[in-house]
């Protein structure tokens, strides 16, 4: 897992997370409330949800486009159980939370690419997945 993942209050704007994920070179932002994991907005999110509806990025907040019906696993997970929920939902990234929901890291299609206890066809169904919108 990625460890220490950025993320921002939902009261954050588009143009905000599209920034830090401009500067830090990432694809997601996880999105909090009272420092608790709450959802999750990717730069596809921004654009398919937002930009493509003509929603002002610097007005919108993350709480308005972010998903908020997330899987997530926690620090003492494996690799398989990542890999079953990513597949199950459609997802190519798990938030990973303590046992307050405070978001500690990210699982990625990336790492689990890196893990060799899991199967090519296994991560080819994760990527194979139609897009969650």
């Amino acid at each position: 897992m990625t460890r220490r993942p950025r993320s921002l209050p939902r009261e954050s704007t588009l143009h905000e997370a599209a920034r830090l994920m401009r500067d830090e070179g990432i694809g997601d932002v996880l999105v909090t409330a009272a420092g608790r994991l709450c959802g999750m907005v990717t730069d596809r999110d921004i654009v398919v949800r937002a930009v493509a509806e003509d929603w002002d990025a610097r007005i919108t907040s993350l709480g308005e486009v972010c998903t908020a019906d997330l899987a997530t696993v926690r620090p003492d997970d494996d690799a398989a159980t990542a890999a079953r929920l990513m597949r199950e939902r459609a997802v190519r990234r798990l938030p990973v939370v303590d046992e307050k929901r405070r978001p500690v890291g990210i699982v990625s299609l990336g790492d689990l690419a890196d893990c060799e206890r899991l199967s090519v066809p296994t991560l080819e169904e994760i990527w194979r997945a139609p897009p969650n919108l």
